[in-house]
């Protein structure tokens, strides 16, 4: 399988970058400058663009099955007031051109990494994060990732959307909660490797189409 991965110089694309290509798919990434990238193969491609316009997209998007998106928003620092490092709605910009790019292509595969606590799943996040995404430019991402969301509900595409709960940077996999309407409860953390294990297992499986899961680990 050939798949698109967008968002693989950051944190949980480049986890979701290794385990792909050490599982033997075929990879194309999209990136700003590929001298971010420390990792070479035989089977990687990488399509470079400063700006992720329609003909990069259109470019990365061709030939391929599936596309993941592990884009986000991002800040000078992890500390939630630093200042944007990209549009508030540089998400919802992107999956806005890239739709009928997979439509057009005949690429109906589509993952996109949102966020526990996106759209219905607010009321089951701690009170004092749903402070944090009100108060703080956590929330900037929160209401990008919420217009991706809706974008893809009204898209005739195979869309799965996931929900991480916090990330760690621990490379330990633990068996993973998967959580629809609440059910079961999550924990609160999930490392970026175990999300890269399982976006792929949401490919190769075909699971979760048209739908939105929460995932956490035990």
């Amino acid at each position: 399988m050939h798949i698109l991965i967008l968002g693989a110089t950051g944190r949980t694309g480049e986890r979701l970058l290794h385990e792909a290509l050490a599982d033997g798919y075929r990879v194309t990434i999209l990136v700003r400058d590929r001298r971010k990238i420390g990792i070479s193969s035989g089977k990687l491609t990488v399509v470079e663009s400063p700006t992720l316009d329609a003909d990069s997209l259109g470019m990365a998007v061709a030939g391929c099955d599936a596309v993941i998106s592990t884009l986000n928003i991002s800040r000078t620092s992890d500390f939630p007031w630093s200042p944007l490092r990209t549009p508030p709605t540089f998400l919802s910009d992107l999956l806005t051109r890239l739709l009928p790019i997979c439509e057009a292509q005949h690429v109906r595969r589509l993952i996109v990494v949102t966020a526990w606590g996106a759209n219905e799943t607010r009321q089951d996040i701690p009170f004092w994060f749903r402070w944090l995404i009100d108060y703080s430019n956590i929330g900037v991402a929160y209401r990008d990732h919420e217009r991706q969301e809706q974008l893809l509900a009204q898209s005739p595409l195979d869309w799965t959307i996931v929900r991480p709960v916090g990330l760690t940077n621990g490379h330990d996999q633990k068996p993973i909660i998967e959580t629809i309407d609440n059910q079961p409860k999550p924990n609160l953390t999930i490392s970026r490797t175990s999300v890269g294990r399982f976006l792929l297992n949401v490919v190769a499986a075909e699971r979760y189409i048209r739908q939105a899961v929460t995932i956490s680990e035990q």
